[in-house]
């Protein structure tokens, strides 16, 4: 029996007590129970309308009868405290809601990034945020020599707090362009930054990686990041992209080994935040080697659609909805 249905009888059986024994304790039962009047969205009417239906069917004294209008008045006078309440409560999300409009709007013009061109090199990229403030964060920047830089992150912890964080990285990153093409150098002076200025209870994850088109290397190092994959055209294969070290704003002295991978004609880089591999396939979380088979499926696509018809199928895959903010980055050579 749910609430609704079980009403008639706790309101009766709180009149009933009230008559026998009036007292305050009972008179604040009534309060009590408008607050599940406002829960289960039932109306001061039906109340009104209960009482007189019980009144109507009983044998009650007049005295009793005007007696039993002070549970009904006591009822009334707590819904509209509760109601009152409630509204308030309303107003407060409203406002709390359009605050946090304000920021996801303004952390898209902060933390907005372009795709360059880099001759040779097709590159595709989608970030997705699970709700209205994204915790990833990805940034692309060409040098003058033509070098591409890519940034990948991940804020542990959400909201306004990691978006802040993300808009720190960026600006810092831009601060410091003399180590462009130095991965782990970037790696250790964003370490600093973040350690000194973030809190201690929240941590970054990051890859940084340095595409030079002209010897077509790509060097990288990462902080603790999920690892990306490596295709390689002529073996049909992927492999990772290995890469240890610590989170950003763990230890201040830390330093970030560097790694090097050539890539030929049809390679591809895939960078990867993770919220790509923590979507859900039923119960259980999908493998890598389940993520490989989506890439397998659409590696004969330019990079931008091999992404974005990922991320259309393990939305599909989760009922359309993220667990997690999703960031996918491909870098393909194409010549």
């Amino acid at each position: 029996m749910d609430f609704r249905d079980s009403l008639e009888l706790k309101y009766k059986d709180m009149l009933t007590h009230y008559l026998m024994d009036p007292n305050e304790r009972i008179l604040y039962q009534g309060q009590k129970l408008s607050r599940k009047l406002i829960e289960f969205n039932i109306a001061p009417e039906e109340v009104v309308s209960l009482h007189k239906s019980i009144i109507s069917d009983s044998d009650w004294s007049k005295k009793e009868l005007i007696d039993s209008f002070d549970i009904l008045l006591e009822v009334m006078i707590g819904y509209g405290f509760a109601y009152r309440e409630h509204q308030s409560l309303r107003v407060q999300q409203l406002a709390l809601k359009n605050e946090i409009e304000v920021a996801a709007n303004m952390q898209q013009t902060l933390l907005g990034t372009s795709i360059p061109h880099i001759e040779g090199l097709d590159i595709g990229a989608i970030s997705i945020p699970a709700n209205q403030m994204n915790g990833d964060y990805h940034h692309f920047v060409k040098d003058e020599n033509e070098c591409l830089g890519v940034a990948i992150a991940d804020v542990i912890g959400k909201g306004i707090p990691a978006a802040l964080s993300m808009s720190m990285i960026k600006y810092a990153l831009d601060s410091f362009p003399e180590n462009r093409n130095k991965p782990g150098a970037i790696l250790q002076n964003l370490n600093r930054v973040v350690e000194q200025n973030v809190d201690t209870s929240m941590f970054i994850t990051m890859c940084y990686g340095i595409y030079n088109p002209t010897n077509h290397i790509f060097s990288y190092a990462s902080a603790g990041h999920e690892p990306g994959f490596l295709y390689s055209h002529k073996h049909n294969a992927f492999s990772d992209l290995d890469g240890k070290g610590l989170l950003l704003g763990i230890e201040k002295k830390t330093k970030y080994k560097e790694y090097e991978k050539r890539i030929f004609p049809g390679d591809m880089i895939i960078l990867l935040s993770d919220g790509v591999t923590e979507c859900k396939q039923g119960d259980r979380f999908i493998e890598r080697e389940d993520l490989v088979q989506f890439i397998e499926k659409y590696k004969h696509l330019p990079s931008q659609d091999i992404v974005t018809n990922i991320y259309k199928d393990l939305e599909r895959l989760q009922g359309f909805k993220l667990r997690d903010d999703f960031t996918l980055i491909i870098l393909k050579r194409i010549s």
